[in-house]
Order: structure tokens, then sequence, then C-alpha cells
């Protein structure tokens, strides 16, 4: 493998304890090992060192570094930053990349001709065999069809200088690599898709994960704001649910709004359509998953606060950012 350009892998962690497993199975993929692994430490205040151990035969090429909290775009600047190999490699802290992940890898590198800035690797998500997947597995599973995810993207390190790499104005590990991807194609190179494969197992999370995770509205309406109203195709990303919600929000407003004005019947047409729309949301969660009585509890009390969240997350982001410029590139 001494023909394929050297790489750096670099790894954002909160610290959770599935960092030890992606760092074990870096370790024990075989054929073309990273230069360096740069492990970028981003808990706000951290308890004690990371545990690195399982890094194995590659420990001696591990490099920490500390963000304080910044979030992973900034945790991830800061680590290519200091890269001097020719492509950057990003893994998230909770994939495990597979045994023949470094020769294919090595391949896919080699192939890649001079006006590719970024190849990503595919993504697997396991689910149980057993029964239907939750709404939250159904959820992880579509990241194998996600574009240019960081979970495992090599970037060519000169893009990243051209480009400015991540913009940290993502919070959230959400769009900013979307964000990153459309400034790449922007400045004149091609993404293509790999051949290695990466395991992404489902996180564990509690009923109400679905909850949160709606501020990710807000950054979809940064990605309007830098990227114009078709980015999504431009992306390849799923639009979403948000002109429902907005629909079904609406009606539930205006519910309220004819119930004070004493317009019963209208209100009651609005209720109506608010149920309707909120059922419609429910059914389309519950259908696909192993409809235990804990799930569909789930389903029917986070559809009933969706749509108001999303709604609300989305406004906010409008106003947020309603004076946002694209990020300007790194000469």
């Amino acid at each position: 493998m001494s023909d394929a350009p050297a790489y750096t892998v670099v790894v954002p962690t909160i610290g959770r304890p599935c960092l030890a497993e992606c760092l074990r199975a870096l370790a024990a993929a075989d054929g073309h090992p990273p230069h360096e692994v740069v492990v970028v430490d981003d808990r706000p205040a951290p308890d004690g060192d990371l545990t690195l151990q399982t890094a194995g035969q590659l420990l001696d090429r591990v490099r920490t570094l500390r963000t304080g909290g910044k979030g992973p775009a900034a945790a991830r600047n800061a680590g290519w930053r200091t890269v001097r190999t020719p492509w950057t490699v990003f893994l998230d802290d909770d994939v495990q990349v597979l045994p023949d992940w470094s020769r294919r890898l090595a391949d896919d590198l080699r192939e890649a001709g001079p006006d590719v800035g970024g190849v990503q690797g595919r993504l697997r998500v396991p689910l149980p065999p057993d029964r239907r997947p939750t709404d939250w597995e159904r959820t992880t599973k579509g990241l194998e069809n996600a574009a240019w995810a960081t979970a495992d993207m090599a970037y060519r390190t000169e893009a990243l200088k051209r480009t400015g790499g991540f913009d940290e104005r993502f919070p959230r590990a959400f769009r900013e690599d979307a964000d990153l991807a459309l400034r790449v194609q922007r400045a004149g190179w091609s993404l293509i898709r790999g051949t290695r494969v990466t395991r992404h197992p489902v996180r564990p999370a509690h009923w109400w994960a679905s909850l949160p995770a709606q501020r990710g509205n807000a950054d979809d309406a940064l990605m309007n704001r830098l990227h114009g109203h078709d980015w999504w195709d431009r992306a390849q990303a799923p639009r979403g649910r948000l002109p429902r919600h907005l629909a079904v929000t609406g009606a539930a407003l205006a519910a309220a709004g004819c119930a004070l004005a004493g317009r019963h019947r209208a209100a009651r047409v609005c209720a109506a359509l608010w149920t309707l729309g909120t059922a419609e949301f429910a059914l389309a969660r519950i259908l696909p998953g192993p409809r235990t009585g804990r799930e569909i509890a789930g389903m029917l009390g986070t559809s009933v606060l969706i749509p108001p969240l999303a709604v609300r997350h989305w406004l906010r982001g409008v106003v947020r950012h309603r004076h946002a410029e694209p990020l300007g590139g790194a000469e």
C-alpha cells in the first residue's frame, strides 16, 4: 500500500463509551494505517482523560486536542488544521470501521483523480433481526443513504484549506456536512462514493429523543440562507416534513383563534384538520415499527409535540440567521 496517499483520521468526541469501540475497530483494520489519529476532546468540562488504550498498535500515533464544548464543526476544524497529510478522514466516535476498511480506503484514495475533493465511505446500520425497527432505529438507518456524511468522509486536505473547513455556525452534528460538501463542489471539486464500509450501530436513546432533534430545523433555515431553497436537491438531502408540520401547527393555532373569537364551527373544522394531520403523522411512525405499547405511546405523545416544536425552531432559525452570509474560503 506504499503507493496509496497518506491520510490522517480525525475523530471528534464528547467522551462517549463508544469511542473505545471506534478506536479498537480502527486498530484492527490492517493494510494502510493512518499517519496519525487525532482525537478531538470536545467535552465542555473534561472529567479525567479519555480512554485511548483500545487504539492498540495505533496508540503511538494517537494525538489529542481539546476544544471545550464548541461543537462537532469546531472540533473537526481544530483537528484537520493540524493535519500534515494529503487526505483527512473524518470518523464519528460511534462508528466501527470493518477489518478491510484501510485497504479499501487505500483503493479509494489511490483512484481519486486530481479533481476529486472528497470520497465518502458507505455506512451500514445493523437493525434487530427479530423484530421491526423502532422509529429511532429507522431514523438512524437513514444514514445509509445520506450524502457526504462525516461519519466516514475523506476530504483532500487542500480542499478543506481552500473552503475554510466546517462552518461553526452549525452547532450540532447536522447539516454541517452538507454545507461543507456544497462549498467544496462550488470551489470546483467533485465528490464521489468509495468502496470502504463502516458500521454505524444505533445508539441507545430515550423515547423522547425525536423532540430535541427538532432543533435541526434551525440549521435547515441557515442552509436556506446560505445556499438557496434548492440546496436539498444539490445536497441529495430528504426534504422532511416541515411543510406538513407548518400546516398542522397552523390548523391548531387557527382552531384556538376561532374558538376565542366565538367562531365555533370554524374552530371545529380547524381542530378536525389538526387531528387528522396529527393522526396521519403518528400512524406513519407507528405502522412500520414494532407496535409495542411503549413504542405506540411514545409515538402518540411525540407526534403531538413535534410539529409545533419543528415550526418553533425553524422560525427561530429564520430570525437568527436572517443576515447570515456564506462562509469565505481560506486561500
